[in-house]
């Protein structure tokens, strides 16, 4: 048998035939179309909203609100003593300042720094930042450097 374009079909099994809902009580899904009988789910437009629970009241409206955000707090972003000493070791400065702590890519350009005092601190370094622990600040001028806030 010669291959012609009258007789090609589909591999067995390959194809369902669509179900043709509501088209009258012949076809079997007639009169409710497939979608039971009444409710919000029959009607056309129907859906579901985010987190509803069939009407009970849902969770979030149960539970109670909490927490609190201070609209006037300010974040820093931390920059300890051991990671200035690498700093310093790396570019080989004394001066420390924001650009610096930028440049290592420990802050972003818009971050207010604080300097911690974690880690040791070897080398006398002049730093400049936003903000300072007071055992960052004693670890420093214990060495000879300077702290100045900006």
């Amino acid at each position: 048998m010669t291959m012609k374009l009258n007789n090609l079909k589909p591999a067995e099994g390959s194809t369902n035939s669509e179900k043709r809902i509501g088209r009258g009580p012949g076809s079997g899904h007639g009169k409710t179309a497939t979608r039971g009988s009444n409710g919000a789910k029959a009607r056309s437009g129907y859906s579901k909203k985010l987190g509803f629970e069939g009407g009970q009241m849902p969770i979030q409206r149960r539970l109670p609100k909490f927490g609190f955000k201070n609209p006037t707090r300010v974040e820093y972003k931390a920059v300890n003593l051991s990671s200035l000493q690498k700093i310093s070791e790396k570019f080989n400065v004394t001066a420390i300042d924001q650009d610096a702590i930028i440049r290592a890519g420990l802050a972003s350009k818009n971050d207010l720094i604080k300097i911690l005092a974690n880690g040791e601190l070897t080398a006398k370094l002049d730093v400049t930042a936003n903000a300072f622990s007071a055992t960052a600040v004693k670890k420093i001028e214990a060495l000879g450097g300077t702290v100045t806030k900006n």
